[in-house]
């Protein structure tokens, strides 16, 4: 019957058939019709149509008599047995004791499924009370054929006559009956998952071969009668399963007094995107039209004759107005010749003038002592980098299970505590080791796996899960065959696989080799509804105990089982299955994390050609290239290596800081720095070479120098110390993945920034000593004495191509008024488009994206998984403290059944199950507590019973009242004193005293299923309660299991929360994934919090600096729009937001920071008007930003294109892209036209004005 136990398994839908009057007969039929003059049969009150017990066949079961007789009275002992099964049965009775007995025993199958019904239970029960012992027997059975049976004649089919008002009751109170163990409905078992009253009476009044649970002759369930036959159709009265008198909970019964409320975790956000596109696109004009308004009237000012005043955003501050531009038409050698006068020409703010002060000093000593400074400097990162031998990288195998823990989950998260209490107090998550085939041999193969762990051979039956404590629980159809192939062709081959798929709990032959019944759709794939025939994914699975992570040598040896079970599906099995035209899928607990290791060396030449490219670009093209007959000489190759290695020992000084501390590196850091340190390095170096190719070569060296760090001193150290406290901040966020990121990157910028100023410098130094020395480059100790100094200076005094392009194209392209109005109307579109396709960003990481393309997994996830399985993965609710004491309410508070809270967390699941596409929950909960009310409940009169002497007594089909082997189980023996533990008037509204949970809550855990009780505890709730048997009446944690569907989402928090706060428990829903989902609950808010704060700090920074509010704000706003559109674009690219577009958005910061900071500082210190500043800063700095930034990252980026992951791909090719292109433009394009337009005063003042003016107020 219903032994259904599987630890963690799903419900099937197996077909239970409950026995009732009669046994099977061998015997030759004979034909019996409604009008046979049987002796004694008449169709009339106080009639039989059926009396006795006349024979008894091979399997036990009893049948009876096919003669009519008078009612008979009962004595008082079987009226009160009777009255107590069918209170609707008074008087005479059609049965005798032996009939009733039979009939009790055998309706004790069905009652653990329906007790927690009462309505359905009482139905149910009237049906066959109605059908064994209603004194009107005759009036609605009629025997139909007889068999006879060692010489007695014996019931071999009859017609029942039913009226539909009956049937319909029936079926309607009990179609929604759970059965929580196999988290199914009840009609699953009972019924064959009938969908009316006509499909379940026909399923059971199916005859049922022999040794197979069900009718053992036809009944036909008829509903109309002719009037000539003098018979009634049954119609005992039904109760509604909303009646009070017996009413059901609410999960059991839609129609209950509490309504059923739509229950919707995640409400349609369609209306909310739509209302913030509709705002965005009104925003939008209203901007525009204000834009265009403004652009017209100032156009209008300007070719008014009558209004020739300037208006106050032309006029500029310390007096400069539109007369200078006549002054400054022809500036180019101004700007080169005239820089040895910036800090007395220039009004800067106290800190600038600081800066400009001491790095004039610095930058004469550092020119005259470069030995000292280079030594130095190095020394100090060379001493750093000693801590990289203790670097370590995260490799646990429990902390490694999915890339995203090391990078997001914390040890102080919720996730990870709950994870830890339901691991220590419950049991952990067993281990998943998975093949989709159906071949014997390679499933013994599997089976036959030898793994070497410390010198002894590991199987799986060493490690596998074991619920009953003796066979593993293995899942496969296979198991349908006892897992044995000479089994095969003796159950019948398909045929019997077929007959299993619709018998799978009821048919002994189906039950797998631990005794429990197997779910087709846990094994099976393919499939539509429950059609399991047309499979054609077969599934095996070995849950494999886990072990708790300070138990390292159960983990080692389920890991070295499994790294045996990979070599031999790679090795052997893939190629045994190709010739046939097999597909062979497979997966083990272990692959994530094996596959994520080969992940990080498969795209190692990949990462490091893009490195290679960038450095062999940043050599060649550092400055403007020189005429090709001094190339050997002035080239800067030697320079730009140099450059590329203090950039690479920054990070390596970080790492190794960081390592002495005990900060762990993670996969993701190693990859993503490196790129920042170039973009921020290069920059500064190209910014560094271009000041000194500025000055004038009548300086001498020492003065070109200092003069070059007092021009672009400033600036550097501006956008490194707004990197610098950016990535600071970040590090105080408690997700390991920014905070991490941020640590390393907050002194790796710190590192590069320093030896940018100090050993870069000193090798700039040793530039021109080598140059004017005649020496070849990169081969120093080589002079070409021959060498004539024709060419000297050419490339320090001639401006470079992209310094022409910027100043003599780029600029006065961007200058022409119509230009403007088109960038400023582009770029704000963009931005606003873009904070609408913000909300459209999906949190998570697809593990198609993380994995190598060439993975085994990626036809193991994406193929099989995704489209072959019906159910996701299990799902905890874990109680803690629950309170089982009768002064506590938590007993109603939790449970399902009848006279439980309509809100109880049992029902809430189950009512979130009836919305699988919002809750992501597909089944009702298998609860412990309700089968544990169920198995004390009087009502369920074969499970909880106890001896004379007060032990437990198991049911009458298991030992000691059964003997094993024996298949006819007869009633008596040992058993035969046993008695119900309870009476109804032993409980308190049915619910036991805190002495009586205590005491039998083992007895229930420890109880075994089996036919005549299918609620046994063992098994199925082993590891479902953590019961100590405290006085107190507290168990400290204990879990009803139920399902994700397929798509899973974390929502169950949401569901978890809101009840936890309602009923005053704690609990929380735990999933094996929950601890890599936890950072989508929130990571959109961590994700502004961080950029916001990152932002902000740059802001605080330039200033403090700058004193200037105009260019922070400006700066701040070029900043965000970067942000914001390449959010825009994550969303157009479908990049989810997650631990490592996270880390990427910071460093976007960074980056944008080398686009905005130079060009804006460069404007400040320009002269001329705004659009002669605007040209002065793109043709000093625009060529530097572009050549060290943006040209560089291009070439190292399209290079990642050709990763074979495609993590690369999507998170670093794609994003760095829009990054870099997107920096540029905004920093290029966008920037300066901003600056051409705003009131943003010059910190030059002109000659002139200088000489002229006594007293000039100073313009912060």
């Amino acid at each position: 019957m219903a032994r259904c136990r599987a630890h963690n398994l799903a419900g099937c839908r197996p077909i239970l058939q409950v026995l009732f009057i009669l046994g099977v007969a061998y015997a030759a039929q004979t034909s019996v019709t409604s009008n046979a003059t049987t002796a004694g049969e008449r169709h009339s009150e106080e009639c039989c149509a059926m009396y006795g017990i006349c024979g008894q066949c091979s399997d036990g079961k009893y049948l009876n008599c096919p003669f009519g007789s008078p009612s008979v009275k009962p004595d008082d002992l079987l009226s009160s047995k009777v009255q107590s099964l069918c209170p609707t049965i008074t008087g005479n009775v059609c049965c005798t004791e032996a009939q009733f007995d039979t009939l009790r025993s055998q309706v004790q199958q069905a009652i653990p499924f329906l007790v927690g019904c009462p309505a359905c239970l009482r139905n149910f029960l009237n049906l066959f009370c109605e059908l064994t012992c209603s004194p009107n027997q005759s009036l609605f059975i009629n025997v139909t054929s007889v068999a006879k049976v060692n010489k007695n004649m014996t019931v071999d089919g009859i017609d029942y006559y039913i009226t539909d008002d009956f049937g319909e009751g029936l079926f309607d109170s009990c179609k929604d009956v759970k059965f929580g163990t196999m988290n199914s409905q009840a009609i699953e078992f009972i019924g064959s998952g009938a969908k009316n009253f006509k499909d379940w009476f026909a399923f059971i009044g199916k005859q049922a071969p022999p040794e197979v649970p069900g009718s053992p002759y036809a009944i036909r369930f008829l509903s109309s009668v002719t009037e000539s036959s003098g018979m009634k159709p049954m119609n005992v009265s039904t109760y509604s399963c909303g009646d009070n008198s017996l009413g059901c909970s609410c999960s059991d019964c839609p129609s209950a007094t509490v309504v059923l409320t739509q229950f919707l975790l995640f409400p349609e956000k369609e209306v909310h995107v739509k209302c913030i596109d509709l705002a965005v696109a009104v925003l939008y004009i209203v901007l525009v039209s204000v834009f265009f308004g403004w652009g017209l009237f100032h156009r209008t000012r300007k070719t008014n004759p009558a209004s020739r005043t300037e208006p106050w955003w032309n006029v500029m501050d310390d007096g400069e107005v539109h007369s200078n531009r006549e002054k400054n038409e022809n500036p180019p050698m101004q700007v080169f010749e005239d820089v040895r006068h910036i800090g007395d020409d220039v009004q800067l703010s106290i800190v600038q003038g600081y800066m400009s002060k001491n790095f004039r000093r610095y930058g004469t000593w550092v020119a005259r002592n470069p030995i000292i400074v280079l030594i130095s400097s190095l020394a100090v990162v060379l001493l750093l980098c000693l801590g990289l031998i203790r670097f370590k990288g995260e490799t646990r195998p429990e902390k490694v299970r999915c890339m995203m823990l090391p990078l997001w989950v914390g040890p102080g998260s919720k996730a990870a505590e709950e994870t830890q209490f339901f691991d220590s107090h419950l049991a952990p998550f067993y281990r998943i080791e998975q093949l989709y085939l159906l071949l014997f041999e390679i499933q013994n193969k599997v089976a036959g796996i030898k793994a070497n762990y410390s010198g002894s051979a590991i199987s799986i039956a060493d490690i596998c899960m074991k619920p009953m404590d003796k066979d593993c629980a293995t899942q496969s159809v296979l198991q349908y065959f006892k897992m044995d192939p000479a089994t095969y062709e003796d159950y019948g081959g398909l045929e019997h696989l077929k007959y299993c798929f619709e018998h799978c709990s009821s048919a002994d032959t189906c039950m797998i080799v631990f005794k429990g019944p197997l779910d087709p759709s846990t094994a099976l794939g393919a499939f539509s509804g429950k059609n399991y025939s047309e499979a054609s994914a077969f599934l095996v699975t070995y849950p494999v105990n886990n072990a708790l992570s300070n138990d390292r040598n159960e983990i080692e040896r389920a890991v070295a089982w499994e790294k045996a079970f990979l070599e031999l599906a790679r090795d052997e099995l893939l190629q045994k299955v190709q010739p046939r035209n097999l597909t062979l899928s497979f997966s083990s607990e272990s692959s994530v994390e094996e596959e994520l290791k080969r992940e990080s060396t498969a795209d190692a030449i990949t990462i490091l050609i893009s490195y290679l490219v960038m450095f062999a670009y940043i050599s060649l093209t550092l400055g403007d290239s020189p005429r090709l007959s001094s190339f050997y000489i002035s080239c800067k190759v030697l320079l730009g290596l140099s450059g590329v290695v203090l950039v690479m020992l920054s990070v390596l000084g970080s790492v190794g800081f960081f390592s002495v501390i005990g900060v762990k590196s993670t996969l993701v850091i190693m990859e993503v720095i490196p790129f920042l340190l170039l973009a921020v390095g290069v920059d500064n170096m190209c910014i560094l070479v271009n000041a000194v190719k500025r000055q004038p070569l009548e300086l001498p060296l020492e003065g070109r120098i200092s003069n070059a760090l007092v021009e672009v001193g400033p600036s550097i150290t501006l956008a490194s110390l707004s990197e610098v406290l950016a990535f600071a901040v970040g590090s105080f966020i408690p997700r390991p993945a920014c905070r991490i990121f941020s640590m390393f990157a907050t002194l790796a910028v710190l590192l590069d920034f320093l030896l940018q100023v100090t050993a870069f410098v000193a090798l700039i130094v040793f530039y021109f000593w080598r140059t004017e020395d005649k020496r070849v480059d990169c081969f120093p100790c080589m002079k070409i004495s021959s060498y004539t100094n024709s060419d000297k200076g050419i490339d320090q005094r001639n401006p470079g191509l992209l310094t022409r392009y910027m100043k003599e194209i780029h600029a006065p392209i961007l200058s022409l008024w119509g230009v403007k109005i088109v960038v400023i109307s582009i770029f704000v579109a963009f931005a606003l488009a873009s904070i609408a396709l913000c909300t459209r960003v999906q949190p998570g990481l697809e593990q198609k994206i993380v994995l190598p393309r060439d993975s085994y997994l990626q036809v193991w996830v994406f193929h099989n998984v995704s489209g072959y399985l019906r159910i996701g993965p299990p799902l905890y609710f874990v109680v803690k403290n629950f309170n089982y004491s009768s002064e506590s309410r938590h007993t109603n508070q939790l449970c399902s059944i009848s006279q439980c809270d309509s809100d109880s967390l049992l029902n809430e699941i189950a009512k979130a199950s009836l919305t699988p596409e919002s809750s992501y929950i597909a089944k009702p909960a298998a609860s412990w507590l309700d089968d544990f009310l169920v198995w004390i409940s009087p009502e369920a009169f074969g499970c909880c019973r106890k001896f004379t002497d007060g032990t437990y007594c198991p049911p009458d089909d298991q030992p000691p009242c059964c003997s094993p082997g024996d298949s006819l189980c007869r009633l008596g023996g040992v058993c035969k004193d046993c008695t119900m533990c309870f009476r109804h008037s032993d409980l308190q509204n049915d619910r036991p005293s805190t002495i009586q949970f205590k005491e039998k809550l083992p007895w229930f855990l420890n109880a075994l299923p089996s036919n005549d009780c299918a609620k046994g505890g063992h098994g199925a709730y082993t590891s479902s309660v953590e019961f100590k048997g405290d006085e107190s009446g507290i168990i400290q944690a204990s879990s009803f299991r139920t399902y994700h569907t397929p798509l899973n989402k974390q929502s169950c928090w949401e569901l978890s929360s809101r009840l936890s706060d309602s009923l005053k428990i704690e609990l929380f829903p735990y999933s094996l994934y929950y601890m890599f989902l936890e950072q989508y609950l929130d990571i959109w808010r961590k994700a502004l919090i961080n950029l916001s704060i990152a932002i902000a700090a740059v802001f605080i920074v330039c200033l403090a600096i700058t004193c200037s509010l105009w260019s922070s704000v400006i700066i701040l706003l070029v900043l965000a729009m970067i942000l914001l559109d390449l959010m825009g674009v994550m969303a157009i690219l479908n990049i989810q937001l997650n631990a490592v577009s996270v880390v990427n958005l910071v460093m976007a910061v960074g980056i944008s920071v080398e686009f905005c900071v130079h060009m804006t500082h460069a404007f400040l210190v320009s002269t001329g008007d705004k659009d002669q500043r605007t040209e002065e800063a793109l043709a000093t700095m625009g060529a530097s930003v572009f050549s060290g930034i943006t040209s560089t990252k291009l070439v190292g980026v399209i290079v990642l294109c050709f990763s074979r992951t495609e993590i690369f791909v999507v998170y670093y090719f794609q994003m760095y892209l829009a990054l870099v292109l997107l920096g540029f433009l905004h920093g290029l394009v966008f920037l300066p036209v901003v600056l051409s337009m705003c009131r943003s005063p010059s910190r030059r003042v002109p000659t002139e004005q200088r000489q002229d003016e006594t007293s000039v107020p100073r313009q912060l």
